[in-house]
Protein backbone atom coordinates (compact mmCIF):
# COMPACT_ATOMS: atom_id res chain seq x y z
CA UNK A 1 0.00 0.00 0.00
CA UNK A 2 1.31 3.50 -0.91
CA UNK A 3 1.75 5.77 1.75
CA UNK A 4 2.51 8.91 -1.17
CA UNK A 5 0.55 11.51 -0.26
CA UNK A 6 -2.18 12.62 -3.52
CA UNK A 7 -0.86 16.30 -3.04
CA UNK A 8 2.72 15.63 -3.42
CA UNK A 9 1.37 15.29 -7.31
CA UNK A 10 -1.44 18.18 -7.05
CA UNK A 11 1.33 20.95 -6.20
CA UNK A 12 3.69 19.98 -9.71
CA UNK A 13 1.65 22.03 -11.87
CA UNK A 14 1.45 24.94 -9.65
CA UNK A 15 5.26 25.33 -9.08
CA UNK A 16 5.32 25.40 -12.58
CA UNK A 17 2.64 28.24 -12.82
CA UNK A 18 5.01 29.92 -9.78
CA UNK A 19 7.91 29.56 -11.52
CA UNK A 20 6.47 30.86 -14.99
CA UNK A 21 4.90 33.92 -13.37
CA UNK A 22 7.96 34.79 -11.36
CA UNK A 23 10.17 34.25 -14.29
CA UNK A 24 8.16 36.96 -15.63
CA UNK A 25 7.51 39.53 -13.18
CA UNK A 26 11.54 39.35 -12.98
CA UNK A 27 12.31 40.47 -16.56
CA UNK A 28 9.00 42.35 -17.29
CA UNK A 29 10.60 45.91 -16.27
CA UNK A 30 13.47 44.67 -18.38
CA UNK A 31 11.00 44.12 -21.40
CA UNK A 32 9.28 47.69 -20.34
CA UNK A 33 12.27 49.06 -20.47
CA UNK A 34 13.17 47.98 -23.94
CA UNK A 35 10.06 48.87 -25.35
CA UNK A 36 10.32 52.45 -23.96
CA UNK A 37 13.87 52.73 -25.61
CA UNK A 38 13.26 51.81 -28.94
CA UNK A 39 9.78 53.84 -28.84
CA UNK A 40 11.59 57.14 -27.41
CA UNK A 41 14.38 56.24 -30.13
CA UNK A 42 11.69 56.25 -32.90
CA UNK A 43 10.11 59.19 -31.53
CA UNK A 44 13.23 61.45 -31.01
CA UNK A 45 14.95 59.97 -33.72
CA UNK A 46 19.05 61.30 -31.47
CA UNK A 47 22.17 60.08 -33.40
CA UNK A 48 23.03 59.88 -30.01
CA UNK A 49 20.37 57.55 -28.65
CA UNK A 50 20.34 54.91 -31.59
CA UNK A 51 17.42 52.12 -31.35
CA UNK A 52 17.91 48.49 -29.96
CA UNK A 53 17.00 47.14 -33.17
CA UNK A 54 19.42 48.86 -34.85
CA UNK A 55 22.45 48.41 -32.03
CA UNK A 56 21.33 44.62 -32.21
CA UNK A 57 21.85 44.92 -36.14
CA UNK A 58 25.36 46.59 -35.84
CA UNK A 59 26.07 44.01 -32.82
CA UNK A 60 26.12 41.19 -35.15
CA UNK A 61 27.91 43.23 -37.63
CA UNK A 62 30.79 44.13 -34.98
CA UNK A 63 30.88 40.16 -33.19
CA UNK A 64 29.68 37.83 -36.05
CA UNK A 65 31.17 38.76 -39.16
CA UNK A 66 34.12 36.89 -39.37
CA UNK A 67 34.91 33.68 -40.90
CA UNK A 68 33.74 30.24 -40.82
CA UNK A 69 37.31 29.11 -40.08
CA UNK A 70 36.95 31.52 -36.90
CA UNK A 71 33.15 30.43 -36.07
CA UNK A 72 32.10 33.62 -37.52
CA UNK A 73 33.59 35.77 -34.98
CA UNK A 74 34.72 38.72 -36.25
CA UNK A 75 38.55 39.60 -35.50
CA UNK A 76 37.71 42.43 -32.58
CA UNK A 77 36.37 39.38 -30.39
CA UNK A 78 39.93 38.01 -30.66
CA UNK A 79 41.60 41.33 -30.12
CA UNK A 80 39.47 43.47 -27.65
CA UNK A 81 37.12 40.91 -26.24
CA UNK A 82 39.14 38.32 -25.25
CA UNK A 83 42.19 40.43 -23.82
CA UNK A 84 40.09 42.34 -21.71
CA UNK A 85 37.95 39.70 -20.35
CA UNK A 86 42.06 38.19 -19.46
CA UNK A 87 42.51 40.92 -17.60
CA UNK A 88 39.59 40.78 -15.51
CA UNK A 89 39.79 37.70 -14.78
CA UNK A 90 43.56 37.47 -13.66
CA UNK A 91 43.75 40.66 -12.00
CA UNK A 92 40.56 39.36 -10.32
CA UNK A 93 42.32 36.12 -9.49
CA UNK A 94 44.90 38.36 -7.48
CA UNK A 95 42.84 40.37 -5.81
CA UNK A 96 40.49 37.95 -3.92
CA UNK A 97 43.81 35.47 -3.17
CA UNK A 98 45.59 38.49 -1.71
CA UNK A 99 42.10 40.17 -0.16
CA UNK A 100 41.66 36.85 1.57
CA UNK A 101 44.97 35.89 2.64
CA UNK A 102 45.10 39.67 4.01
CA UNK A 103 41.62 39.11 5.56
CA UNK A 104 42.33 36.30 7.52
CA UNK A 105 45.58 37.80 8.99
CA UNK A 106 44.04 40.56 10.12
CA UNK A 107 40.95 38.95 11.08
CA UNK A 108 42.73 36.62 13.24
CA UNK A 109 44.90 39.55 15.25
CA UNK A 110 42.86 42.63 16.42
CA UNK A 111 46.52 44.51 17.44
CA UNK A 112 47.53 43.94 13.51
CA UNK A 113 44.10 45.04 12.58
CA UNK A 114 44.49 48.39 14.96
CA UNK A 115 47.50 48.96 13.60
CA UNK A 116 47.05 48.50 9.78
CA UNK A 117 43.13 50.10 10.39
CA UNK A 118 43.74 53.85 9.85
CA UNK A 119 46.24 53.40 6.92
CA UNK A 120 44.14 50.64 4.72
CA UNK A 121 40.99 53.45 5.74
CA UNK A 122 43.12 55.73 3.55
CA UNK A 123 44.21 53.86 0.73
CA UNK A 124 41.01 52.35 0.39
CA UNK A 125 39.35 55.76 0.00
CA UNK A 126 41.74 57.06 -2.89
CA UNK A 127 39.98 56.29 -6.30
CA UNK A 128 42.02 54.14 -8.31
CA UNK A 129 41.58 56.38 -11.64
CA UNK A 130 43.24 58.65 -9.59
CA UNK A 131 46.30 56.70 -9.31
CA UNK A 132 46.30 55.51 -13.16
CA UNK A 133 48.92 58.10 -13.86
CA UNK A 134 50.96 56.96 -11.00
CA UNK A 135 50.74 53.66 -12.05
CA UNK A 136 51.79 54.96 -15.78
CA UNK A 137 55.04 56.46 -14.38
CA UNK A 138 55.97 53.80 -12.08
CA UNK A 139 55.10 50.79 -14.62
CA UNK A 140 54.62 51.82 -18.47
CA UNK A 141 51.38 51.22 -20.85
CA UNK A 142 51.84 47.60 -20.85
CA UNK A 143 49.43 45.15 -18.91
CA UNK A 144 51.23 45.60 -16.15
CA UNK A 145 49.62 48.94 -15.45
CA UNK A 146 46.12 47.52 -15.87
CA UNK A 147 46.65 44.51 -13.67
CA UNK A 148 47.79 47.17 -10.94
CA UNK A 149 44.61 49.18 -11.35
CA UNK A 150 42.30 46.35 -11.32
CA UNK A 151 43.59 45.03 -8.31
CA UNK A 152 44.47 47.92 -6.49
CA UNK A 153 40.87 48.83 -6.89
CA UNK A 154 39.03 45.43 -6.46
CA UNK A 155 41.31 43.85 -3.72
CA UNK A 156 39.29 45.94 -0.61
CA UNK A 157 35.96 44.32 -0.80
CA UNK A 158 37.83 41.30 -0.28
CA UNK A 159 39.47 42.23 2.71
CA UNK A 160 37.16 44.14 4.52
CA UNK A 161 34.24 40.93 3.90
CA UNK A 162 37.34 38.58 4.65
CA UNK A 163 37.86 40.33 7.80
CA UNK A 164 34.29 40.76 9.11
CA UNK A 165 33.61 36.82 8.27
CA UNK A 166 36.71 35.88 10.01
CA UNK A 167 35.76 37.72 13.27
CA UNK A 168 32.44 36.44 13.19
CA UNK A 169 33.84 32.55 13.70
CA UNK A 170 31.10 30.87 16.52
CA UNK A 171 33.15 31.26 19.92
CA UNK A 172 32.42 27.80 20.77
CA UNK A 173 33.86 26.22 17.79
CA UNK A 174 37.01 28.42 18.69
CA UNK A 175 37.28 27.43 22.10
CA UNK A 176 36.66 23.61 20.80
CA UNK A 177 39.69 24.13 18.69
CA UNK A 178 41.30 25.37 21.71
CA UNK A 179 40.95 22.62 24.05
CA UNK A 180 41.77 20.07 21.59
CA UNK A 181 44.77 21.81 21.05
CA UNK A 182 43.99 22.36 17.17
CA UNK A 183 46.99 22.71 14.61
CA UNK A 184 46.17 26.44 13.76
CA UNK A 185 47.04 25.71 9.92
CA UNK A 186 44.00 22.87 10.07
CA UNK A 187 41.96 25.18 12.41
CA UNK A 188 42.26 28.30 9.54
CA UNK A 189 41.32 26.06 6.92
CA UNK A 190 38.85 23.51 7.96
CA UNK A 191 37.11 25.81 10.58
CA UNK A 192 37.67 29.65 10.11
CA UNK A 193 37.54 29.74 6.09
CA UNK A 194 34.38 27.63 5.73
CA UNK A 195 32.53 29.71 8.30
CA UNK A 196 33.93 32.80 6.74
CA UNK A 197 32.81 31.81 2.83
CA UNK A 198 29.07 33.62 2.68
CA UNK A 199 31.09 36.63 3.25
CA UNK A 200 34.18 36.20 1.18
CA UNK A 201 31.77 35.23 -2.05
CA UNK A 202 29.89 38.37 -1.14
CA UNK A 203 32.98 41.01 -1.23
CA UNK A 204 34.31 38.63 -4.02
CA UNK A 205 31.06 39.05 -6.28
CA UNK A 206 31.51 42.77 -5.77
CA UNK A 207 34.95 42.57 -6.73
CA UNK A 208 34.59 40.88 -9.89
CA UNK A 209 32.05 44.00 -10.83
CA UNK A 210 34.70 46.52 -9.85
CA UNK A 211 37.19 44.96 -11.87
CA UNK A 212 34.88 44.84 -14.74
CA UNK A 213 34.79 48.75 -14.33
CA UNK A 214 38.77 49.34 -13.82
CA UNK A 215 39.09 47.07 -16.80
CA UNK A 216 36.88 49.76 -18.71
CA UNK A 217 39.07 52.86 -17.07
CA UNK A 218 42.31 51.45 -17.41
CA UNK A 219 41.95 50.52 -21.15
CA UNK A 220 41.10 54.32 -21.82
CA UNK A 221 44.49 55.46 -21.63
CA UNK A 222 47.34 54.80 -23.59
CA UNK A 223 46.33 51.51 -24.93
CA UNK A 224 45.77 50.13 -28.35
CA UNK A 225 43.26 47.52 -28.11
CA UNK A 226 40.17 46.54 -25.38
CA UNK A 227 36.56 46.89 -24.49
CA UNK A 228 37.50 50.48 -22.78
CA UNK A 229 39.97 51.15 -26.15
CA UNK A 230 37.13 50.54 -28.64
CA UNK A 231 34.50 52.47 -26.42
CA UNK A 232 36.21 55.33 -26.14
CA UNK A 233 37.61 55.05 -30.09
CA UNK A 234 33.74 54.80 -31.20
CA UNK A 235 32.57 57.87 -29.61
CA UNK A 236 35.62 60.20 -30.32
CA UNK A 237 34.89 58.90 -34.16
CA UNK A 238 31.20 59.54 -33.59
CA UNK A 239 29.88 56.14 -34.11
CA UNK A 240 27.63 56.09 -31.58
CA UNK A 241 25.73 52.80 -32.93
CA UNK A 242 29.65 51.05 -32.04
CA UNK A 243 29.78 52.79 -28.74
CA UNK A 244 26.30 51.41 -27.53
CA UNK A 245 27.32 47.99 -29.06
CA UNK A 246 30.32 47.90 -26.55
CA UNK A 247 28.32 49.74 -23.69
CA UNK A 248 25.37 46.52 -24.11
CA UNK A 249 28.26 44.28 -24.06
CA UNK A 250 29.57 45.84 -21.08
CA UNK A 251 26.16 45.31 -19.67
CA UNK A 252 25.69 41.83 -20.65
CA UNK A 253 29.18 40.72 -19.28
CA UNK A 254 28.62 42.01 -15.81
CA UNK A 255 24.90 40.54 -15.84
CA UNK A 256 26.31 37.13 -16.56
CA UNK A 257 29.54 36.81 -14.52
CA UNK A 258 27.17 38.06 -11.28
CA UNK A 259 25.05 35.32 -11.78
CA UNK A 260 28.21 33.01 -13.01
CA UNK A 261 29.75 33.80 -9.87
CA UNK A 262 26.12 33.48 -8.21
CA UNK A 263 25.81 30.00 -8.85
CA UNK A 264 29.24 28.87 -7.90
CA UNK A 265 28.35 30.16 -4.64
CA UNK A 266 25.22 28.52 -4.32
CA UNK A 267 26.77 24.97 -5.53
CA UNK A 268 30.25 25.61 -2.98
CA UNK A 269 28.06 26.89 -0.29
CA UNK A 270 24.88 24.22 -0.69
CA UNK A 271 26.72 22.15 2.82
CA UNK A 272 25.55 25.27 4.89
CA UNK A 273 21.98 24.94 6.02
CA UNK A 274 21.00 28.52 6.16
CA UNK A 275 21.73 28.19 2.08
CA UNK A 276 20.32 25.10 1.30
CA UNK A 277 17.01 26.66 2.75
CA UNK A 278 17.12 29.32 1.05
CA UNK A 279 17.46 28.02 -2.06
CA UNK A 280 14.84 25.20 -1.15
CA UNK A 281 12.18 28.35 -0.71
CA UNK A 282 14.17 29.62 -4.06
CA UNK A 283 12.86 26.50 -5.87
CA UNK A 284 9.31 26.19 -4.22
CA UNK A 285 8.78 30.38 -5.78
Amino acid sequence: MSTQSPSAHDHRPGRGVEALRSFLLKWSLVLALVVAWELGAMAGESPFFPRLSEILSTAVEVYFSGPASQLFLADTVFDDVLPSLGRVFGSWAVAVVLGVALGTALGRSQRALDYTGPLLSFMRAVPPPALIPVFLVLFGIDNTMKVVTIVFGSIWPVILNTVDGVRSVNPLQQETARSFRTPRRYWVTMVVLPAAMPKIFAGMRLSLSLALILMVISEMVGVTNGIGFQLIFAQQSFEFHVMWVWIVLLGVLGYGLNALLLAVERRVLSWQPTRGTADAKTKEA
